[in-house]
């Protein structure tokens, strides 16, 4: 059964390509081939403001952050790709995520006196790439940002199951075990898993 994707680019680079950018193409070259549909948000190429205070938080939204909800919304799936930067998320993607993921888009509109929380029951993919190795990341430093995305932020507006893949060592990394990861990519975006 087709599914409705959204592909959220994290990386806050858009002068150049980086191979974040590879994975999430061939991520969304397999799910479009396999008949889903596939919204991409680029967050370094989106007009997001970074929000400063709670009285922002919880204004009405610019007309770019209620964009990116709805294409939100509309997934079934939502996968996050983005490199790992001084241990965590890059800062514009957390800015974007605490835009899109103000009270009231996560709680809903209210029926009968209770939220119907929109994100709840809609799964997601974490791709994260980095220079350490994956391993590493998981054993030495307990994967902090990724677990941290993961509960503190998906799992907690309803977003579950959260898979993720970690791909570490990617300065070094040859051009054949590149091919291989750009490879699984496709086949886990044809699944829409």
């Amino acid at each position: 059964m087709p599914k409705r994707l959204v592909i959220i680019q994290g990386h806050p680079d858009a002068s150049q390509k980086h191979f974040g950018h590879a994975l999430a193409q061939a991520y969304a070259q397999g799910a479009t081939g396999a008949g889903h549909q596939v919204t991409t948000l680029n967050v370094a190429e989106l007009d997001i403001p970074l929000l400063h205070s709670p009285q922002e938080w919880k204004a009405p939204a610019p007309p770019g952050v209620v964009k990116a909800q709805t294409a939100i919304a509309a997934a079934d799936l939502v996968v996050i790709f983005y490199p790992l930067w001084l241990g965590g998320m890059p800062a514009l993607l957390k800015g974007f995520l605490e835009q899109i993921l103000r009270p009231d888009f996560v709680s809903g509109p209210k029926e009968q006196g209770k939220s119907t929380r929109p994100l709840k029951g809609k799964q997601a993919r974490i791709v994260i790439t980095m220079g350490m190795p994956a391993l590493l990341y998981r054993l030495f430093f307990c994967a902090h940002s990724l677990k941290s995305l993961k509960r503190n932020i998906l799992q907690f507006v309803g977003i579950r199951p959260v898979r993720s893949t970690l791909i570490g060592l990617i300065e070094g990394m040859s051009d054949a075990r590149r091919a291989r990861w750009l490879e699984t990519m496709k086949a886990l975006g044809a699944r829409a898993v």
